[in-house]
């Protein structure tokens, strides 16, 4: 009478939990569309934050000849590779969309 059950879990129970979890992490590793226009929005607002940092201490420069400012240049080559990446790769995206 035992191996009749135990047959069935091995054979049929055990590769449903397998599988079953297996889709579990393959669905929950992916990034849904929801999660998409999300990153897009704090995207742009972190832009729209940097270009009023950059208003900030354009101002506070030209109030106090001694100021020099503290964070990444925006006008510096190399501190906007990472940025232009990015971007490069949003495009590329809404490229493939349309």
């Amino acid at each position: 009478m035992e191996e009749l059950i135990a047959i069935p879990i091995i054979f049929i129970g055990l590769p449903w939990v397998i599988l079953h979890y297996v889709t579990k992490w393959k669905t929950a590793a992916t990034i849904t569309t929801d999660d998409e226009a999300l990153l897009e929005e704090l995207y742009q607002l972190a832009k729209r934050l940097d270009e009023r940092m950059d208003t900030v201490e354009r101002l506070v420069a030209a109030d106090n000849p001694d100021f020099e400012t503290p964070r990444i240049r925006h006008d510096q080559a190399i501190d906007n590779v990472p940025l232009r990446e990015l971007e490069e790769l949003l495009a590329e995206k809404k490229g493939n969309q349309a």
